[in-house]
């Protein structure tokens, strides 16, 4: 049951920051410590630099993650995870698992459901 300074709008606004692929992949990175966004752009596969860019952004705009500029030519950036940003870590650990553990089931229940509602 929800308390009472709680409601469905904190969990959507919470859903707001954490739900994008893109987020999740980021931190997963992020976890371990700091990275320049060249090695984020090559370990996240499928990500473009406009996605990239756009959430880093994002998720230091939400005080998640802290940006580094080196002034060398050309400029060096890092990205890191800030102590609020790093309070995620263990939630995304949890979907992690539960995915591993789960995410066939999800297959399969989604092969029945596809089966039983195809045209004849």
């Amino acid at each position: 049951m929800l308390e009472e300074s709680e409601s469905p709008c904190h969990y959507r606004r919470a859903l707001e920051v954490v739900s994008s692929k893109w987020t999740v992949l980021v931190f997963y990175e992020l976890e371990f410590g700091k990275k320049r966004y060249s090695d984020l752009k090559k370990r996240i596969e499928g990500v473009t630099q406009k996605m990239l860019t756009q959430t880093l952004r994002q998720l230091e705009r939400d005080g998640l993650v802290v940006r580094y500029v080196y002034p060398t030519v050309p400029p060096t950036v890092e990205y890191e995870l800030t102590p609020l940003g790093e309070t995620l870590i263990e939630p995304m650990r949890v979907l992690h698992r539960w995915t591993d553990a789960h995410y066939d089931s999800v297959l399969k229940a989604r092969s029945v459901f596809d089966q039983d509602n195809s045209s004849p």
